[in-house]
C-alpha cells in the first residue's frame, strides 16, 4: 500500500478539486480487500473534459494495476460521446460513472443520445477507439438507445 502522501500526488498531478477521502482513494487502490469505490460524474463535451475525466479515474484508481488500461478506455469513450453523439451539441455534456469493488472495475460513459454508426473499414482517421477497448477490457458493451442516450460501459479486473 503506498504512503499518504503517495496517494495524493496523482490528485494533484490531475488537477482534481474538491474533498476525495483517503478512503476512496485506499478503496480504489486495492478494490479486492476493500469496501466498493463509486463515483460518477458529469462533464460538458468538449475535449478538456474528457481529458479531466480520463485525469480523474486515473487519480482515483492510482496504484491498481488497471488505472493506465482503464484511465485509457476512459479516453475513448469519452471521445466518442463528445464527437459522435448529440453530447457535441451546444450545451451537451456525457457523465461518467465508475464502481471497483471485489477486485473488478466497471467503468460506464452515458451520451446524449443520436444514431450509432460504426466507422467504415479502412477509414483513414479514427475508428479504432472501441477496438482498443475490446482489446484491453475484460467486456464492453453498450445500453439505450438514439432518443435517451448511449451507455457504453467497459468492465476490468483489478487485481
Amino acid at each position: 500500500m503506498p504512503r499518504p502522501a503517495a496517494a495524493a500526488e496523482p490528485r494533484k498531478r490531475a488537477g482534481i478539486s474538491g474533498p476525495l477521502t483517503a478512503t476512496a482513494v485506499k478503496s480504489a487502490q486495492c478494490p479486492a480487500a476493500s469496501p466498493p469505490v463509486a463515483w460518477s460524474q458529469a462533464f460538458t463535451a468538449t475535449p478538456a473534459q474528457a481529458r479531466q475525466a480520463r485525469r480523474t479515474l486515473a487519480a482515483l484508481l492510482a496504484g491498481c494495476p488497471a488505472a493506465d488500461d482503464a484511465a485509457l478506455c476512459l479516453s475513448e469513450l469519452a471521445a466518442n460521446a463528445s464527437a459522435h453523439s448529440r453530447s457535441r451539441e451546444p450545451g451537451g455534456q456525457f457523465t461518467v460513472r465508475a464502481n471497483a469493488g471485489e477486485g473488478r472495475l466497471r467503468v460506464e460513459v452515458q451520451d446524449q443520445g443520436g444514431p450509432w454508426v460504426l466507422p467504415e473499414h479502412g477509414a483513414d482517421q479514427g475508428g479504432r477507439g472501441l477496438l482498443i477497448v475490446s482489446t484491453l477490457a475484460r467486456d464492453w458493451g453498450r445500453t439505450g438507445d438514439s432518443t435517451v442516450g448511449w451507455t457504453v460501459w467497459f468492465e476490468m479486473n483489478c487485481t
